[in-house]
């Protein structure tokens, strides 16, 4: 896919992987509309080199319906315009599910799965009817891993999944395609906080750290590439590997990584 030109709107932009892919987006030439949920809090990119990229904040907020619609609206015809919609934004709930507030399950699966899927519910008729578009789909390892403490993060992502799956033999022939994105461990705020939330019960110390701008390459280069899935590397692509293994590897691998107490 040549990007250059291209209109992509990003959620989440402002940490983390989504603050990342903004700074790798913003040295190509693009135009990009950097979504936050908090325009007041808005964090430019960092490009690290020469700002080639036509940057705008724009508000994206995808707690509820009724915000998801408010924020579309806001966007005007920037809407029907949108060339690739990176579903980056995510929200994270750890711990036995015993322990998880019935509030952070609905804000994790309402961000995670729900407001994606609407978000690019009003995206996609734009691309359709130019036949030229991408829908790139933060997914996650942990969704095929499966690890304990996990479950409502995990089944929120293995959702994202399973809907890019979908979607992408739904387009077929439309000129528009999808991207799954496998993410791995990198050192983020949200893997501090999962990190955290884990503690009790498993050691976080061996688990992926890497630098969130290796990530942000890759998948600027698997767009280009028009790629429909792109899988991690280092430690967390051994993950994905055992998870291709028998059920009862995967047991062993919990019991010794996970105690309740």
């Amino acid at each position: 896919m040549d990007i250059q030109g291209c209109t992509f709107l990003l959620t989440g932009s402002n940490r983390g992987i989504g603050h990342a892919i903004a700074s790798r987006l913003a040295r190509e030439p693009v135009r990009l509309l950097a979504g936050v949920r908090d325009l007041d809090r808005y964090r430019p990119p960092e490009p690290h080199g020469r700002l080639r990229a036509e940057v705008r904040p724009v508000r994206i907020d995808l707690s509820s319906r009724a915000a998801i619609d408010a924020s579309c609206e806001e966007l005007g015809d920037e809407l029907g315009r949108i060339d690739v919609l990176i579903n980056n934004a995510g929200a994270f709930a750890g711990g036995t599910l015993d322990e998880i507030e019935p509030d952070a399950i609905y804000e994790t699966v309402q961000v995670n799965l729900a407001g994606l899927i609407h978000l690019t519910r009003r995206v996609l008729p734009g691309m359709l009817e130019r036949r030229h578009g991408k829908v790139v789909n933060q997914a996650s390892v942990i969704s095929h891993l499966e690890f304990p403490g996990t479950s409502v993060y995990a089944a929120s992502k293995a959702g994202v999944a399973t809907f890019t799956h979908c979607l992408r033999r739904e387009l077929q022939g439309t000129g528009v395609t999808t991207l799954e994105l496998i993410t791995g461990g990198f050192d983020t705020e949200m893997l501090r906080g999962a990190a955290g939330a884990l503690e009790p019960y498993t050691d976080s110390s061996g688990w992926d750290w890497r630098d969130p701008a290796e990530w942000a390459d890759q998948i600027v280069d698997a767009i280009r590439a028009d790629k429909d899935t792109l899988e991690p590397g280092g430690k967390s692509r051994l993950g994905l590997l055992a998870a291709k293994a028998p059920r009862q590897v995967l047991d062993l691998f919990a019991r010794r990584g996970f105690q309740r107490g």
